[in-house]
């Protein structure tokens, strides 16, 4: 919420400000972006490794007056124990100045006491500035300023009180999206006027020209964007928004005309030489999914004609043959030999590491692959006697052991891939899609490869 008061304050200034957020996440940028009116980046040193963090903080801050770099978790947290992979370690490869944000709820000048642990750990940011929020009063604000100012030598410079209405509804899998949130501007002008109020936001604009210059780093891998030489769809709507945009980015820039469909309202594919689905929650529109049956079938019917699919989490449970949501069953596309159920529980939800057994279209043997995972469905039944393109190394994918179902140009995977974590997949997408050949007339761009078909029966 104090990310989207100060984004919001200084765009509606006038101020050209870029917004990134550390960590594997699609939801918070769609905050972001609202907040701000422009794009918001992801920023993951695990993921994507620091080369890519700093070139993709550049490619995305270019030209902005600020950026402004919400950290996950604790500041301290990640898998690292020297903490490189932390928004600390994120602050730090950046030189980046650090505005902690306090639960001070329960505090009192042990506030002190937990900023001086965040100051002394390593790697060390520069904490410059510290804003207590949920504060219960005047009073114990007051107590926490005089102990942190004191002790750690840092300003305060707000303390924001404990609000209902400063909260944004959550569920399942974190907070609710922009998209389904019919007071999501509403929700950002109180977290705008929040900052305003409680905050020295003549101080907090200073804090983003405190940062030390940085010396620009090689962006000539950056290759012009190809000929256009293929379509590939991709369903986007309220169940399917899970994208990292420098994936589709990647996408375009190696010849592909991305064609986005409304899987609500969509009675059958476009002419399309590849179908990207992402994740989402098709969990909570498996009613309609289900009833388009003629979606279904057309995608049933062009992948087993040897349309490249590519498929992550929610296009996962999408493919599958029935999905059991709150005590009711569903069929959906049937591409996959398993049925899916959720539970309670996440089945994963985390990093994942993962190494390809075998060669497929997709990934050569013995690659390896950094994503994420957040689910709460898993397939039931035996499913090891499907193909499996990788083999976990961490994490739980598909089984708890192996991720990744592919038949021919079908992959189906629970992992969230970066194309920062993996390059070459963008490429290999898009190759893929232009050598598959439509069943009906010819439908290629310009230069598209012409290549026979293959059969794809699960």
């Amino acid at each position: 919420m104090v990310s989207l008061g100060i984004l919001r304050y200084l765009s509606s200034r006038g101020i050209a400000i870029r917004s990134f957020k550390k960590g594997p996440d699609y939801i918070d940028p769609m905050w972001h972006r609202l907040a701000s009116g422009s794009g918001c980046a992801s920023l993951d040193p695990w993921m994507m490794g620091e080369r890519s963090c700093l070139e993709t903080f550049f490619r995305y801050g270019h030209g902005a007056s600020c950026s402004l770099i919400e950290g996950n978790h604790g500041l301290h947290d990640g898998l690292d124990i020297e903490g490189t992979d932390s928004s600390a370690g994120l602050a730090s490869l950046l030189g980046s100045p650090v505005l902690l944000v306090l639960d001070s709820s329960r505090l009192n000048r042990g506030a002190a006491a937990q900023v001086l642990g965040m100051q002394q750990m390593p790697p060390r940011p520069t904490i410059a500035g510290v804003i207590l929020n949920k504060v219960r009063g005047m009073r114990q604000a007051e107590k926490q300023r005089a102990a942190i100012e004191r002790f750690c030598h840092v300003p305060v410079l707000g303390a924001i009180p404990a609000d209902e209405e400063l909260v944004i509804p959550e569920r399942h899998l974190g907070l609710t999206t922009v998209g389904e949130s019919a007071g999501a501007e509403e929700c950002i002008l109180r977290a705008q006027s929040a900052v305003s109020r409680y905050c020295d936001m003549e101080a907090i604009t200073q804090l983003f020209h405190s940062a030390p210059p940085m010396d620009l780093p090689d962006l000539q891998s950056f290759s012009p964007y190809k000929d256009k030489r293929t379509r590939i769809g991709v369903f986007r709507d309220p169940a399917f928004c899970f994208y990292y945009p420098d994936n589709l980015e990647a996408l375009e820039r190696n010849g592909a005309e991305l064609v986005f469909i409304d899987t609500f309202a969509a009675s059958g594919l476009p002419d399309l030489g590849g179908l990207y689905i992402g994740g989402g929650f098709p969990e909570s529109f498996l009613d309609r999914l289900s009833a388009n049956t003629g979606l279904l079938g057309d995608v049933r019917s062009r992948v087993e004609s040897g349309m490249p699919l590519y498929a992550e989490c929610g296009g996962l449970i999408y493919l599958s043959r029935t999905v059991s949501w709150q005590a009711k069953s569903y069929a959906l596309a049937g591409l996959l030999p398993y049925d899916i159920e959720f539970s309670d529980r996440p089945a994963g939800h985390g990093y994942l590491d993962l190494q390809s057994m075998a060669d497929s279209p997709w990934f050569a043997r013995g690659e390896c692959v950094r994503a994420h995972e957040f689910h709460y469905g898993s397939p039931v039944g035996d499913v090891m006697h499907g193909e499996f393109q990788f083999r976990v190394v961490r994490g739980h994918g598909v089984t708890g052991a192996a991720d990744g179902f592919v038949c021919k140009n079908l992959f189906a995977s629970f992992a969230h891939l970066h194309v920062s974590a993996f390059p070459a997949w963008a490429e290999r997408f898009v190759d893929l899609a232009e050598g598959f050949l439509p069943s009906s007339g010819d439908h290629s761009l310009p230069g598209t490869k012409k290549r026979k078909k293959i059969g794809c029966t699960i």
